[in-house]
């Protein structure tokens, strides 16, 4: 049995490599970057496009000058059903998994406090503030299929080997150092050794090559299973005011709360024709990040005539301060892989330990967005917003991450978003509709794709209050690795998603 001696030799040259390896890849900044529509039931139902409307208690997000546009106090609160269905593709197979969840996403008030002066300068000005769950991550996706080309060996291979200059793990320290005394990228390497995933070339304890224990004849069968569960939540803190009957200027402070757990088992086994070798792997990870982060919000709106109106609105880039956990396992099947013991055909590398990363800061892009909107009196309006982020300017804002910062500059573009909204009506009843399309943050326009959403829904009002409800349709094609690096095939993964958004308004 292999040994785990402490040694003090094998700590300092993992300590050598820790600074420059970590969990994070350019995905994660990237999920961070990447905006969801949510809010009210009426901001849902349009699209989101009131950067000139205003008026709504979500809003704000998009233009925090639009809660000057209210006149009497008001708060809102929403109650959403996320429903997602993910069709994966792997190697011609497909598979569909559906995911079904609730949340109160919304909660927000605004309050007016009205110049009875008629010719003052400063007509209005507004307080406000809103919560909403501006992500949620609760999702599933089953991606399973025959590779008739690689192994998952590869991933466990480059961290064992190292990539360039990294230089790979030495076999002592794979023999004899502690698990949580290891980086991750020596974790990684520790884990496929225990479970003879590879080889050393030499069994002298400087060996630092390793060769796979996996046939390279026949193919291979995965079945990659990953759960995710938690939100991004952000708190505006609003105020607006109206200038001169037709100006309208706006500012936010925000502040951002993630809670974001992942979890997958990837398991594979081959059809070697004779049958030796490594038979079959499974590796499970759970992955915990949490933190918050902070930005900024300013807007203006101008009434160009009492119809129509023009909106310019910006957001500074997010900073992020996230930690990461991670606990890991591995088994396998191989009958021939330990001479001394020959009556144990499985082996399973348990750590049992959580794993806790230094915290890291994420920088995301600022955004910009432009608006018009038509009012056609008490009747109904319509609305378009456009936006734009370059998400080439994502980072990671820690040293140790300079490599993953070129992949995010090299590989990511500007891109925009187009949201059109409109309503209608009719007595106490308003009919509602969008349109969303975002264009890919990534300039191969298949890592994730183009986003596509329509959106409708109604309000019936009351005396002083309001109910709405919103439907909302979008979807996305995205490439879903089944592990981070060295291997690299990917499922296709087509997201469709159908959400439900019920609200209730009361103005005081």
């Amino acid at each position: 049995m292999k040994r785990v001696i402490v040694s003090a030799a094998f700590i300092l040259a993992a300590v050598g490599t820790y600074a420059q390896q970590d969990l994070n890849s350019a995905a994660d900044a990237v999920r961070y970057a990447t905006d969801n529509l949510t809010g009210s039931a009426r901001f849902r139902a349009m699209s989101g496009a009131f950067g000139a409307v205003g008026g709504d208690v979500s809003a704000m997000n998009v233009n925090p000058a639009g809660s000057a546009i209210f006149n009497y106090n008001t708060g809102t609160a929403s109650l959403s059903n996320y429903s997602t269905s993910n069709e994966s593709n792997y190697f011609g197979t497909k598979n569909t998994t559906n995911t079904n969840a609730f949340d109160l996403n919304q909660l927000g008030a605004v309050f007016v406090f009205s110049n009875a002066n008629e010719n003052a300068v400063m007509n209005k000005f507004t307080l406000g503030f809103n919560y909403e769950n501006t992500n949620s991550f609760y999702n599933k996706m089953n991606a399973r299929g025959t590779n008739p080309n690689n192994s998952i060996d590869q991933y466990f291979l480059r961290n064992a080997n190292g990539i360039g200059n990294e230089g790979g793990i030495y076999l002592s320290t794979l023999q004899n150092a502690y698990f949580d005394e290891l980086s991750f990228m020596n974790q990684q390497a520790y884990l496929g050794y225990n479970a003879y995933i590879f080889n050393p070339v030499t069994t002298d304890g400087n060996n630092s090559v390793y060769t796979s224990n996996v046939p390279n004849t026949g193919n291979y069968y995965h079945e990659n299973y990953t759960s995710t569960r938690g939100y991004n939540g952000k708190m505006a803190l609003n105020f607006a005011t109206q200038i001169k009957q037709r100006f309208y200027l706006g500012a936010n402070i925000n502040f951002h709360f993630t809670d974001y757990v992942k979890t997958t088992s990837l398991y594979e086994d081959n059809n070697n024709p004779s049958g030796t070798g490594l038979q079959a792997i499974r590796f499970d990870n759970e992955r915990y990040t949490y933190g918050g982060g902070f930005s900024l919000n300013l807007g203006g709106i101008v009434k160009i005539t009492e119809q129509l109106r023009a909106g310019v609105a910006y957001e500074s880039p997010t900073w992020y301060r996230l930690q990461d956990e991670i606990t890991q396992r591995i088994s396998s099947f191989c009958p021939e892989c330990d001479a001394n013991n020959i009556s144990n055909d499985t082996f399973v590398t348990n750590p049992g330990i959580t794993f806790v990363f230094d915290d890291h800061t994420i920088k995301t892009p600022s955004k910009w967005t432009g608006s018009l909107a038509y009012v056609f009196g008490r009747n109904g309006l319509i609305s378009v917003d456009y936006s734009i982020k370059d998400f080439s300017k994502t980072e990671f804002r820690n040293a140790r991450y300079e490599a993953i910062n070129r992949e995010l500059s090299d590989n990511m573009t500007v891109s925009g978003e187009l949201r059109v909204g409109a309503e209608y009506r009719i007595k106490k009843f308003s009919l509602r509709g969008g349109y969303r399309f975002m264009e890919s943050p990534y300039k191969d326009g298949r890592t994730m794709g183009d986003l596509t959403s329509y959106t409708g829904g109604l309000g019936y009002s009351f005396a002083n209050s309001r109910i709405d409800l919103a439907y909302a349709w979008l979807q996305r094609k995205s490439d879903a690795p089944l592990l981070t690096s060295g291997f690299t095939d990917a499922a296709r993964v087509t997201s469709t998603n159908n959400n439900v958004t019920l609200s209730y308004t009361i103005d005081l």
